[in-house]
């Protein structure tokens, strides 16, 4: 079939109307943005390739979809020589703004490996100090996530005066808001020093790591031979798998600030339920062991702890849950590991996170199982007397409610450490076949209901219960001190033994 072109005759084409000089400044507006957000270099394509996640991406999937707002994208940095003028990238290493968990504002920074590196300079660290200082003023969580290679050497102090920045603010946002750190990629030099302040680090495992100094300056300095994961990667420091929800649930107990209280969520457990299981737990003989975690859950609202640092000291259980739809702050002997026994790490590991607690208004529940400090000449020489301080320090520092469970044993110097009344302790209780002596049975004289209630009857201890009323007595007694009230004299702080 032969197609004929139609007769154009009399047909005027449309009239095209001229931009007006505002959407021409739109639409190059668009387009800057677009390829700010959608970077074509060459670091950036091979990324991609990798199937490897952004910073971008990174930040997507920590926070709730939509809610990132991000700042300074088209900040560049300001170097010159090295060819720098010639190697200007939109967002300069670093993305930034905030955006919402579980509809909660939160501020957030990813570190942007395709540029640079990742390194740090004066544009990334302002572009970083200025959501910390949005996070401070507006009192939410700041979460800042490391993928960078250290301070950009182009730009020589100007980077390291950078991190000095960032430093200070973390330490002036320290028990004011809450501070998270994920180490998704290298961590290293004076970059380790921001996470190392912050509340809690969450390292992806088999792509994070940290340290001071690599691998190739400790090969030259010492011969010594070590790959970057035996260094510090995920295993060394504590790793952490499923990092964005992990962060996710411990922002579910946290305030967004020490001017609020925890985050109250109604239970629908039964805050009377009582665990028979609980009664047989511990051992007949004092030298078997049980897992710690176990009482724990079964006492908490249904049955969630959310434990800290588990594979740093195991001798002691740290972390936090709900009783009676309130957030607590759990501390408990593990005798599944060195009997319990106190070490140089353990006292570390919980005074931090009971000051972390106390700063924050969480409420304290000690679980008491202790033989004493784990002796040795490794510990006395690496200075278990000053580090087992910093344990006494933190409980007895710390104002919001304490509540105390003894199951078992409660040894020694120890029983002065694991929150007894004499430290402030609101609420003491233990169980019947619970120890509280100078030493092990076979030397001790004063031994809680082996022979009589000599530590009740002192009122050392406020009360001897049946494991399997563990859950509702806390409750009732949290319920009690959460109207707690402490007067301390006026100073400018202490001086915890560092």
């Amino acid at each position: 079939m032969r197609r004929t072109a139609p007769s154009l005759e009399g047909v005027e084409a449309p009239q095209r109307e001229a931009t007006t000089v505002s959407e021409q400044k739109i639409n190059q507006y668009r387009k800057r943005r677009y390829q700010a957000l959608h970077a074509e270099t060459e670091a950036a394509n091979k990324r991609r390739a990798a199937g490897k996640a952004t910073a971008r991406d990174r930040i997507e999937m920590l926070l709730d979809g939509g809610s990132f707002v991000e700042l300074d994208v088209f900040a560049t940095h300001r170097a010159r020589g090295f060819g720098m003028e010639d190697r200007k990238i939109a967002g300069d290493g670093v993305v930034a703004g905030f955006g919402e968990i579980d509809r909660k504002p939160v501020a957030v920074y990813a570190y942007d490996a395709t540029v640079f590196g990742g390194s740090l300079g004066e544009v990334t660290a302002e572009k970083i100090v200025k959501v910390q200082e949005l996070a401070l003023r507006n009192r939410v969580p700041i979460i800042g996530i490391n993928d960078s290679g250290g301070a950009r050497i182009q730009e020589g102090v100007v980077a390291l005066a950078g991190y000095a920045d960032i430093f200070y603010r973390n330490v002036r946002s320290s028990g004011v808001i809450p501070q998270l750190s994920i180490i998704a990629g290298p961590c290293t030099g004076g970059a380790v020093y921001s996470p190392a302040i912050t509340d809690f680090i969450f390292i992806v495992a088999g792509q994070g790591y940290m340290f001071i100094t690599g691998p190739e300056v400790i090969k030259v300095v010492t011969g010594e031979a070590v790959s970057f994961d035996e260094l510090g990667g995920g295993h060394v420091h504590n790793a952490t798998s499923g990092v964005a929800a992990g962060v996710r649930k411990l922002l579910s107990y946290l305030p967004s600030s020490n001017n609020e209280r925890p985050p109250f969520v109604p239970t629908t457990d039964d805050v009377e339920r009582a665990d028979v299981e609980l009664q047989t737990i511990v051992p007949e003989s004092a030298n078997k062991p049980y897992d710690m975690r176990e009482v724990v859950s079964r006492v908490l609202d249904g049955r969630e702890f959310f434990e800290v640092q588990p594979f740093f000291a195991p001798n002691i259980v740290v972390g936090l849950g709900r009783l009676g739809g309130h957030v607590v702050g759990i501390v408990g002997n593990q005798p599944k590991v060195l009997a319990g026994a106190i070490d140089i790490n353990a006292s570390v590991k919980a005074a931090r996170f009971i000051r972390f607690c106390d700063a924050f208004g969480i409420p304290i529940i000690s679980f008491v199982d202790v033989p004493g400090y784990l002796p040795g000449r490794d510990q006395e020489h690496g200075g278990i007397i000053r580090h087992g301080a910093k344990l006494l320090y933190a409980y007895a520092e710390a104002t919001v409610p304490k509540l105390t469970v003894i199951t078992r044993k409660d040894y020694g110097g120890a029983y002065c450490v694991m929150s007894p009344k004499q430290m402030g302790a609101d609420l003491n209780l233990a169980w019947p076949t619970a120890e509280i002596a100078v030493m092990g049975p076979e030397a001790a004289v004063n031994i809680i209901y082996k022979r009589d209630l000599v530590v009740a009857e002192r009122g050392y201890i406020d009360d001897v219960i049946e494991p399997s009323q563990t859950r509702r007595e806390l409750v009732r007694g949290l319920q009690l001190c959460l109207r707690k009230t402490v007067e301390r004299p006026t100073r400018k702080h202490g001086n915890i033994p560092l």
